[in-house]
């Protein structure tokens, strides 16, 4: 996701966008996604694995925060696909207890050998439900930083495309006297020997 994520953002200024435009976006309440953000690295990095019910807590809270703040910014282009991801992997997780199910044959095909017995956001499970909205997909073997994602994954990656090249687009000028030599006078606002403006014949 990462990864896929600094491809997009590449893509804008070969495309002839401008990546600078995206200060200019004011997120509402951000500070919602920064804590989400926060206590995704804690439940995955720091709090030990045998803590499962805290950990489970904390991360269905963290989509919770996470919804909240794409509904507060959901006039932005491409946040309602975001969301939608989002909502799909949020959904997959309750309904499993707190972990995204995953593919065994999609695992070992990136690479990766889960603990059953330490949380994991994403793991193989015995009898998941909705398994095929789990992390089914693996990335291609070419790529760096291989990784397994779900249809809501790339469901948000579509999102982010379509944010980043909206946002980022540059602003063509206004179509009026677009085309007109520097200096010239538009044909409408000619003015007559009598000093008033007369439309041009």
């Amino acid at each position: 996701m990462a990864f896929a994520s600094l491809v997009i953002m590449g893509s804008v200024p070969l495309l002839g966008g401008s990546l600078a435009r995206l200060t200019e976006v004011r997120l509402r309440h951000a500070w919602l996604v920064l804590v989400a953000l926060a206590l995704q690295v804690l439940i995955t990095v720091v709090i030990p694995g045998d803590v499962r019910w805290l950990l489970v807590s904390l991360h269905l809270f963290t989509y919770g925060l996470a919804a909240v703040a794409l509904w507060l910014n959901r006039k932005l282009p491409g946040l309602v696909l975001i969301g939608g991801g989002a909502l799909m992997n949020g959904v997959v997780i309750t309904l499993n207890g707190g972990t995204l199910p995953a593919s065994a044959p999609a695992l070992r095909a990136a690479g990766y050998v889960v603990d059953p017995k330490t949380f994991e956001n994403s793991g193989v499970l015995a009898h998941p439900i909705l398994p095929w909205l789990g992390d089914v997909v693996a990335t291609p073997a070419w790529l760096p930083f291989r990784n397994v994602i779900s249809v809501g994954d790339l469901t948000i990656l579509l999102g982010t495309l379509v944010l980043a090249h909206s946002v980022c687009r540059r602003k063509r000028p206004a179509a009026a006297d677009a085309t007109l030599p520097e200096g010239a006078i538009p044909a409408q606002h000619e003015h007559s020997s009598t000093g008033a403006l007369q439309p041009s014949s």
